[in-house]
């Protein structure tokens, strides 16, 4: 069964950086897609949370919402198993919980959150002005 554990949240002052990390295993990591999803304070259901960014987990295309181009960086390193966000000039609205998910595909709906992902229990990121 499929594990994903998420690491690296904290509170930062706007302009700041954080690194989220999210360790993967029960699953076969390479050539499975692997997403970062924010959900907003006071948004508790599943499809509300949004696509952040995605990649395949041994590397290949990736992806990235129009509101984090440019400041947030998805990666990861297939040996670990691992998919870090390096989030860089955090802005108040970047605060949320932040959730690792797997799947097969990215594909064009790679930033809708369902039932095809597979998720971690998240990780919480406020960011202050």
């Amino acid at each position: 069964q499929v594990q994903l554990v998420e690491s690296g949240g904290g509170s930062v002052q706007a302009g700041g950086s954080l690194r989220l990390s999210c360790v993967v295993s029960g699953y076969t990591f390479r050539g499975n897609c692997m997403g970062w999803f924010r959900q907003a304070p006071g948004n508790e259901r599943l499809h509300e949370r949004v696509g952040v960014a995605a990649t395949y987990g041994g590397g290949g295309s990736t992806y990235h919402a129009d509101s984090v181009k440019g400041r947030f960086t998805i990666s990861t390193d297939a040996d670990a198993s691992t998919v870090y966000l390096q989030m860089d000039s955090l802005k108040p609205e970047d605060t949320g919980m932040y959730y690792c998910a797997a799947r097969s595909i990215c594909g064009h709906t790679w930033n809708q959150a369902d039932s095809s992902w597979s998720w971690g229990q998240g990780t919480q990121v406020t960011v202050s002005s």
